[in-house]
């Protein structure tokens, strides 16, 4: 059975977002990447290939003719909606093709017509202006699982590398209130979420959880903070009485060196930065932005829209690239 395509979103037509994704369709046979297509504009793509001497074909097409149009062009569903931005500069009137990019991405993997979603970056300010309603890009799509699938989703951010798996536990909130939110309850719950998920996408059974203290030296006994005592460690023994691989907690300065590394498959952290600075530092360039906790497969390029070099051709494709050749490989 020839496998289904990927739906790419379009991301914020201003940023490098279009650029990157047909560099992406330039590399696929040399890179092995899976077959996708682009929902959005087909003239911004073809705009932006003629203006970057890029040499690819776009081809407009259905989410059920993609496969074949990916041979010899890049394909993109028409949705009807004409860009008005410029590169670098981010137009409120563009937010209703992208928001719908996303929804009709994700209409297409409740059709059977993809296997999963790979989405390019976007500006939620841009969006905001317009009315967007949602936290962020993955808030919405938690929202859409329950409109597409009738699923209430919790969804959870993982950033994934060969090298490193890693899963904040709180994610953009000022460090200060990171002890606040980091409850006994939100432990356990992100815990099974990424379990569970990881088990289902990665094909492991019994994946191995690594939880970071909050604290240096994972709190010292208590001497420089108890949240290691009192709400981590609570939370990973229930998480443990129910079956799960879960260790810790750990100091995080030691957690993600490469002995360390080869003990555990997810390192789940209190705050932001103690997850996205090692994966970051390990590998900038290819690490992807993994949504577990969805009914389909999501996956990102770990940057944003990089709205300062868009338009020069100087865009760096590979997040994007690992971003689709992962989702690829997922299992649904």
């Amino acid at each position: 059975m020839i496998p289904l395509p990927l739906a790419l979103t379009q991301g914020d037509p201003s940023g490098i977002g279009p650029e990157i994704a047909l560099k992406s369709f330039a590399a696929r046979k040399a890179q092995a990447l899976p077959p996708f297509f682009a929902l959005g504009d087909p003239e911004l793509y073809r705009r932006v290939a003629q203006a970057l001497a890029l040499d690819v074909a776009v081809e407009e097409t259905t989410p059920r003719e993609a496969n074949e149009a990916f041979e010899s062009a890049f394909p993109v569903v028409p949705l009807g909606i004409s860009v008005k931005g410029e590169p670098g500069e981010s137009d409120a009137a563009d937010a209703a093709l992208t928001i719908r990019s996303i929804e009709a991405a994700v209409e297409c993997v409740a059709k059977g017509e993809a296997r999963g979603i790979v989405t390019a970056p976007i500006a939620k300010a841009a969006l905001y202006a317009a009315g967007f309603a949602h936290p962020g890009h993955t808030e919405f799509l938690g929202a859409l699982a329950k409109r597409f699938f009738d699923v209430e989703a919790r969804p959870v951010m993982m950033l994934y590398a060969e090298e490193l798996a890693v899963v904040p536990i709180t994610i953009h909130v000022a460090l200060r209130e990171a002890p606040r939110l980091l409850t006994r309850e939100l432990i356990v719950e992100t815990g099974r979420i990424v379990a569970k998920d990881y088990a289902r996408r990665f094909g492991i059974a019994r994946p191995r959880l690594a939880f970071a203290g909050l604290n240096p030296h994972a709190g010292e006994g208590g001497a420089m903070g108890r949240e290691e005592i009192d709400v981590l460690a609570p939370g990973i023994a229930e998480l443990q009485a129910e079956g799960i691989d879960a260790q810790g907690p750990f100091p995080a300065d030691t957690l993600f060196h490469a002995r360390a590394r080869e003990r555990y498959d997810v390192a789940l952290c209190p705050t932001h930065d103690q997850a996205l600075i090692p994966i970051k530092t390990l590998a900038f360039d290819r690490g992807v932005n993994v949504t577990l906790g969805l009914p389909f497969i999501r996956t990102s390029p770990d940057h944003g829209t990089a709205f300062d070099i868009a338009g020069r051709g100087v865009a760096d494709a590979t997040s994007l690239i690992e971003a689709i050749r992962l989702a690829g490989r997922l299992q649904a």
